[in-house]
């Protein structure tokens, strides 16, 4: 008989710069759920990354990544990417969760997915929205919100297009500063967009501040994640979302 190792395995598909998606995971994950990676190409390292540059990757050929991490037999696969697929649209991004369902036999989410659910859950429309990208994605992911149903009611961007590096690079207290951008009076929550972006160490104090939910991308997959395999203890330290019960 063979055993397996901890409750759960969850399978992430990372973009291959990307510095930050894992280490959040491991923090908000409980301690007997394992996580396993593969790799995302489609874009260039040294390009700024812009909405091409993500386009590129969302249609990037996923058929080797997914046969190598379909090898563990993960329970949930987790498409760590956001601007990926908010450059398509929703159409491509439900596609592509299940097409990766489809290839390997685990249930799927995506980043973007994950954000709608999430924002769902917490019952919010009117979203402030922050993130690192290049502007030209921030516009993408707007509309892509808004035919998801969503009011954004607030953009903050950085003040000039940031590299993969810079984008992975942002301290915690950058992304504070950052989200003060998108807290509009009107919003009822805060979107942090980007997986490469450390948010999740901020998330409690940003709540606390703004008196209203925050909620980013890994903090979402992680919640998505959890919902999937019915986990439905709550994590404290990462916001209301987590703090919820899932079933």
């Amino acid at each position: 008989m063979i055993t397996r190792r901890g409750r759960a395995r969850l399978g992430l598909l990372v973009p291959f710069t990307n510095t930050n998606f894992e280490p959040d995971m491991a923090l908000m994950c409980p301690p007997d759920i394992t996580l396993h990676s593969a790799r995302l190409g489609g874009y260039d390292e040294n390009e700024t990354p812009d909405a091409d540059q993500m386009a590129g990757l969302g249609t990037s050929d996923l058929d080797e990544p997914l046969r190598l991490l379909a090898g563990v037999k993960p329970d949930v696969i987790l498409y760590g990417c956001t601007s990926a697929t908010l450059t398509h649209g929703p159409e491509f991004d439900r596609a592509l969760a299940a097409r990766i369902k489809a290839d390997s036999g685990a249930m799927s989410v995506t980043a973007a997915g994950a954000v709608v659910s999430a924002l769902e859950t917490l019952q919010v429309k009117r979203i402030g929205f922050a993130s690192p990208y290049a502007a030209d994605i921030n516009d993408l992911a707007v509309a892509f919100l808004t035919h998801c149903g969503f009011n954004i009611v607030a953009r903050a961007e950085m003040p000039k297009a940031l590299s993969n590096d810079e984008q992975g690079a942002m301290t915690p207290a950058d992304v504070a500063d950052l989200a003060l951008g998108a807290n509009h009076p009107d919003a009822d929550a805060v979107l942090l967009s980007c997986t490469d972006m450390r948010s999740v160490e901020i998330i409690a104090q940003l709540e606390d501040q703004f008196g209203k939910p925050v909620v980013s991308s890994n903090q979402a997959l992680a919640f998505e994640a959890l919902r999937m395999l019915k986990i439905a203890e709550p994590v404290t330290g990462f916001g209301q979302l987590l703090e919820r019960t899932r079933l």
